[in-house]
Parts: C-alpha cells; sequence; structure tokens
C-alpha cells in the first residue's frame, strides 16, 4: 500500500458497496428484476454470503486500484473526479455495453447499471477527495 490512503480506501469501497444497495435496491431494484425476468424469491434464494463477499471484495479490489493510480499521480480535486469518472466511462460502460450487446440484454438494463457505475465510482473518488488518496 505504499502511498495510498488505507483508511481512504476501505471507507470507498463500503460507500460503492452501499451505493450498490441503495441502487439496486428502493432506487432501481424493482426495474432491475422486471429486466432481469427475476421475483424477490429467485433473488432470496441465492447464497447471499456469498454474494455479498465476493461483491464487498470487488469493491475493495476497486477501492486499491483507484486509490493507487490517484496516489501516484497526486491528483487535485478536478483530476481526481475526472479519473474516477473516467474509469466508469472510458472502461466498465463499454465493457458492460459490449456484453448487453451479445447478451440481447435491454437498453432498460444497460442504463440501469451504468448508471450505478458512474455513480459508483464519482462516490468513490469523492471518497479519495475528502480523506485523501
Amino acid at each position: 500500500m505504499a502511498n495510498a490512503n488505507l483508511l481512504a480506501i476501505l471507507a470507498a469501497a463500503a460507500t460503492g458497496f452501499l451505493i450498490g444497495g441503495i441502487w439496486y435496491g428502493p432506487l432501481f431494484g424493482k426495474a432491475w428484476m422486471a429486466e432481469h425476468g427475476f421475483t424477490e424469491q429467485q433473488l432470496r434464494s441465492g447464497n447471499m454470503l456469498k454474494i455479498y463477499g465476493l461483491t464487498f471484495a470487488f469493491s475493495v479490489l476497486s477501492a486499491v486500484f483507484l486509490g493507487h493510480l490517484l496516489a501516484f499521480f497526486d491528483t487535485n480535486a478536478r483530476a481526481t473526479l475526472m479519473i474516477s469518472v473516467g474509469i466508469s466511462l472510458g472502461y466498465i460502460i463499454p465493457a458492460i455495453g459490449t456484453n448487453y450487446l451479445f447478451s440481447r440484454k435491454s437498453g432498460r438494463l444497460f442504463a440501469i447499471d451504468a448508471g450505478y457505475w458512474v455513480t459508483f465510482y464519482a462516490a468513490m473518488g469523492s471518497v479519495f477527495l475528502l480523506l485523501g488518496h
């Protein structure tokens, strides 16, 4: 963790994880389930410890990468937010967009998921901005 702020990394990961709970819960949960054809019972039947545990681990991995990137370049506020949101716009959204096209997923589902990733990275960038990187 050479130059990265461990507290900021953990806080950014937790923030991204919590945003997922809000995004796919009260904000867009019903629309997301409808686009996938899931019922609430189907979602509850999964191994929730595994799902949430790995989801948090992926949030930590994303925060570690972002934290190190921001620390390496010693970014100012503008660059911190540009890099954070830029990762979602330049890497995440094109990747999921390509997958969604080939798997014939709806534009509505793409908008829900793409919006989440922009919000996820913007929030993590904001945490690094507040706590330092």
